[in-house]
């Protein structure tokens, strides 16, 4: 029986789509390309999208432009990437904020993490450093604990992401202490508020928190990984300071639209390995207390799809109801 016509024109058109597709892929990039992100200058994804963006350009020829949206815990560009066109030129580099902490954490969100993004591949991890203003008189973990049970409700964390704050929070659950909650747009702002002792404490990634640790701005009490950083070596873990089973990290990932064509993605996701194996991107995951953890886009997509069910047990199990 022959094909109706209508079944040979929707045949052709679909053909024709795909070629139009790997002939955009064969070309791509011919023009330059904007990373969003929903986090302000000097933060870590800022800092991590820049220098991927360097990479691809000296591989290309295109220029990156990195686009600051800090907001609504990275809502705000998220947003805006949601709504771009699926063509490969507006790129997303965010963190499990936006992509699995925030669905728990607010009620109403204005992007679907799963289904408003195309998976390109993960690219690092890291973990966290725990840091007071030096006016608090407290030398190590256990010294703030007794501190903040002798002061209930009088000490402060400022946060800017979804992870500084569970962090946080989760801090509070193991410890029996309350703390009060300072929000703020981006981490970057948080620490500047804590360096001029508007909060007392944040648990925050390295970039933003070791330079004024070093500087004697902040003191350094401990670290969320559960093994000692190189970078601090002489700063024990939360774990080994009377917290067992303490951790808290973060990582960073590469988006596109939904329904980004997916030679573009495989085009994306090689760009982005070819950087991601540099020495200059593994010096700055070293330097940001990070580690190069570069996947393919499925990966990716059955990864966050796993941190959403993890970060919602953490959340829960810290008491944080959505607002």
């Amino acid at each position: 029986m022959k094909a109706s016509m209508p079944f040979r024109s929707f045949a052709l058109f679909a053909v024709s789509m795909i070629l139009v597709s790997i002939a955009s892929a064969q070309v791509y990039p011919s023009k330059p390309i904007t990373i969003i992100i929903g986090s302000s200058a000097g933060s870590t994804t800022d800092g991590l999208a820049r220098a991927l963006g360097m990479e691809i350009t000296r591989e290309t020829g295109q220029p990156v432009i990195v686009d600051n949206r800090a907001g609504a815990f990275g809502g705000i560009a998220a947003q805006a990437v949601a709504r771009a066109a699926p063509d490969g030129y507006t790129l997303f580099i965010t963190t499990n904020t936006t992509q699995a902490a925030n669905p728990h954490l607010l009620k109403k969100l204005s992007y679907d993490p799963i289904h408003d993004f195309a998976p390109v591949g993960r690219l690092v991890q890291g973990y966290m450093l725990m840091v007071v203003h030096p006016s608090v008189k407290a030398q190590t973990v256990g010294e703030f604990i007794a501190l903040a049970k002798q002061q209930p409700g009088k000490l402060s964390y400022g946060s800017g992401s979804s992870s500084a704050r569970v962090a946080a929070e989760l801090f509070q659950s193991m410890t029996h202490t309350q703390l009060n909650y300072v929000p703020y747009k981006a981490n970057p702002a948080a620490v500047l508020d804590l360096v001029g002792g508007q909060t007392d404490l944040m648990i925050v990634d390295l970039t933003t928190s070791l330079p004024q640790v070093k500087a004697g701005k902040l003191r350094a009490l401990g670290v969320t990984s559960m093994v000692r950083s190189p970078l601090v070596p002489n700063v024990p873990t939360l774990s080994e300071s009377g917290l067992p089973g303490y951790v808290a990290n973060h990582w960073n990932a590469l988006y596109a639209p939904a329904n980004t064509p997916p030679p573009i993605v495989a085009r994306l996701n090689e760009l982005a390995r070819k950087a991601m194996a540099t020495p200059a991107l593994h010096n700055f995951a070293e330097q940001n207390g990070m580690e190069v953890s570069m996947t393919s886009a499925e990966e990716l997509g059955k990864f966050q799809l796993a941190e959403l069910d993890r970060w919602g047990s953490i959340i829960k199990a810290a008491g944080i109801e959505p607002e």
